[in-house]
Protein backbone atom coordinates (compact mmCIF):
# COMPACT_ATOMS: atom_id res chain seq x y z
CA UNK A 1 0.00 0.00 0.00
CA UNK A 2 2.60 2.49 0.94
CA UNK A 3 4.88 1.94 -1.85
CA UNK A 4 2.37 2.64 -4.64
CA UNK A 5 4.77 4.94 -6.72
CA UNK A 6 2.38 7.90 -8.84
CA UNK A 7 3.88 7.92 -12.19
CA UNK A 8 2.75 11.84 -13.62
CA UNK A 9 3.80 12.59 -17.39
CA UNK A 10 6.19 14.77 -18.04
CA UNK A 11 5.72 15.07 -21.88
CA UNK A 12 3.08 18.17 -21.38
CA UNK A 13 5.64 20.24 -19.72
CA UNK A 14 8.01 19.51 -22.05
CA UNK A 15 5.90 19.85 -24.67
CA UNK A 16 5.22 23.55 -23.46
CA UNK A 17 8.90 24.15 -23.08
CA UNK A 18 9.33 23.64 -26.42
CA UNK A 19 6.52 25.55 -28.01
CA UNK A 20 7.82 28.52 -25.62
CA UNK A 21 11.18 28.51 -27.54
CA UNK A 22 9.64 28.00 -30.78
CA UNK A 23 7.64 30.90 -30.51
CA UNK A 24 10.16 33.27 -28.44
CA UNK A 25 12.94 32.18 -31.53
CA UNK A 26 9.47 32.95 -34.06
CA UNK A 27 9.04 36.59 -32.55
CA UNK A 28 12.28 37.36 -32.53
CA UNK A 29 13.26 36.90 -36.17
CA UNK A 30 10.06 38.48 -37.88
CA UNK A 31 10.69 41.33 -35.52
CA UNK A 32 14.44 41.74 -36.94
CA UNK A 33 13.40 41.08 -40.51
CA UNK A 34 10.42 43.07 -40.76
CA UNK A 35 11.73 45.76 -38.14
CA UNK A 36 13.20 49.01 -39.65
CA UNK A 37 16.81 49.03 -40.51
CA UNK A 38 18.34 52.51 -40.48
CA UNK A 39 21.40 54.41 -39.24
CA UNK A 40 20.95 57.93 -39.07
CA UNK A 41 22.51 60.55 -37.02
CA UNK A 42 20.26 60.35 -34.26
CA UNK A 43 19.92 56.85 -34.10
CA UNK A 44 22.11 55.64 -31.04
CA UNK A 45 22.09 58.62 -29.20
CA UNK A 46 19.88 58.88 -25.96
CA UNK A 47 16.87 60.34 -25.89
CA UNK A 48 15.40 61.34 -22.55
CA UNK A 49 11.74 63.19 -22.20
CA UNK A 50 13.08 65.70 -25.67
CA UNK A 51 15.78 67.22 -23.80
CA UNK A 52 19.20 66.66 -25.55
CA UNK A 53 22.18 65.29 -23.98
CA UNK A 54 24.54 67.62 -22.28
CA UNK A 55 27.70 66.79 -20.51
CA UNK A 56 28.52 63.07 -18.86
CA UNK A 57 25.65 60.89 -17.33
CA UNK A 58 28.22 59.96 -14.93
CA UNK A 59 27.51 61.98 -11.27
CA UNK A 60 28.57 61.13 -8.03
CA UNK A 61 26.25 60.83 -5.14
CA UNK A 62 27.35 60.52 -1.48
CA UNK A 63 27.00 57.86 0.52
CA UNK A 64 24.34 59.10 2.59
CA UNK A 65 21.75 58.52 -0.37
CA UNK A 66 23.04 55.01 -1.01
CA UNK A 67 22.50 54.40 2.81
CA UNK A 68 18.70 56.11 2.61
CA UNK A 69 18.57 53.59 -0.12
CA UNK A 70 19.25 50.90 1.51
CA UNK A 71 17.26 51.86 4.76
CA UNK A 72 14.25 52.25 2.58
CA UNK A 73 14.42 49.08 1.10
CA UNK A 74 14.74 47.18 4.52
CA UNK A 75 11.61 48.63 5.88
CA UNK A 76 9.93 48.26 3.05
CA UNK A 77 10.89 44.82 3.09
CA UNK A 78 9.61 45.00 7.04
CA UNK A 79 5.94 45.61 5.92
CA UNK A 80 5.71 42.88 3.84
CA UNK A 81 6.38 40.52 6.62
CA UNK A 82 4.00 42.22 8.75
CA UNK A 83 1.46 42.35 6.06
CA UNK A 84 1.60 38.39 5.56
CA UNK A 85 1.75 38.04 9.44
CA UNK A 86 -1.20 40.12 9.72
CA UNK A 87 -2.65 37.78 6.92
CA UNK A 88 -2.38 34.78 8.77
CA UNK A 89 -2.75 36.70 12.19
CA UNK A 90 -5.77 34.27 13.55
CA UNK A 91 -3.84 30.93 11.94
CA UNK A 92 -1.10 32.48 13.90
CA UNK A 93 -2.35 33.30 17.48
CA UNK A 94 -0.18 33.87 20.54
CA UNK A 95 2.94 32.78 19.12
CA UNK A 96 2.73 34.39 16.29
CA UNK A 97 1.55 37.75 17.68
CA UNK A 98 4.30 37.83 20.19
CA UNK A 99 6.90 36.75 17.15
CA UNK A 100 5.62 39.43 15.37
CA UNK A 101 5.74 42.17 18.27
CA UNK A 102 9.60 40.95 18.75
CA UNK A 103 10.24 41.85 14.91
CA UNK A 104 8.78 45.38 15.02
CA UNK A 105 10.76 45.69 18.67
CA UNK A 106 14.24 44.93 16.34
CA UNK A 107 12.47 47.29 13.79
CA UNK A 108 12.33 50.05 16.13
CA UNK A 109 15.70 49.88 17.79
CA UNK A 110 17.37 50.09 14.46
CA UNK A 111 15.23 53.18 13.21
CA UNK A 112 16.13 55.00 17.03
CA UNK A 113 19.47 53.79 16.30
CA UNK A 114 19.81 55.15 12.61
CA UNK A 115 18.09 57.66 13.56
CA UNK A 116 20.86 58.50 16.75
CA UNK A 117 24.00 58.11 14.09
CA UNK A 118 22.66 60.28 12.06
CA UNK A 119 21.77 58.29 9.12
CA UNK A 120 18.10 59.66 8.01
CA UNK A 121 20.17 63.47 7.64
CA UNK A 122 19.96 63.08 3.93
CA UNK A 123 19.68 67.30 3.67
CA UNK A 124 21.73 70.35 4.70
CA UNK A 125 21.74 70.69 8.69
CA UNK A 126 19.71 73.27 9.58
CA UNK A 127 21.31 73.98 12.46
CA UNK A 128 24.63 74.58 10.60
CA UNK A 129 22.77 77.15 8.31
CA UNK A 130 21.42 79.30 11.47
CA UNK A 131 24.58 79.42 12.79
CA UNK A 132 26.50 80.00 9.51
CA UNK A 133 23.79 82.91 8.85
CA UNK A 134 23.69 84.46 12.97
CA UNK A 135 27.82 84.42 11.81
CA UNK A 136 27.41 86.85 9.05
CA UNK A 137 25.06 88.89 10.25
CA UNK A 138 26.97 90.04 13.55
CA UNK A 139 30.11 90.60 11.17
CA UNK A 140 27.92 92.95 8.82
CA UNK A 141 26.79 94.32 12.51
CA UNK A 142 30.50 94.89 13.42
CA UNK A 143 31.57 96.35 10.00
CA UNK A 144 28.58 99.05 10.27
CA UNK A 145 29.48 100.05 13.61
CA UNK A 146 33.34 100.37 12.77
CA UNK A 147 32.25 102.20 9.68
CA UNK A 148 29.81 104.73 11.28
Amino acid sequence: MGNESVSVPLWPLLLYACLVVVLLAAILTLSYILGQHHNDHATNRPYEGGIEQTGSARIRFSAQFYLVAMLFVIFDVEAVFIMLWALGFYELGWPGYIGAAIFIGQLVVVLIYEWGIGALNIGADAKKILKFHKQKQEKNEMVVKQTG
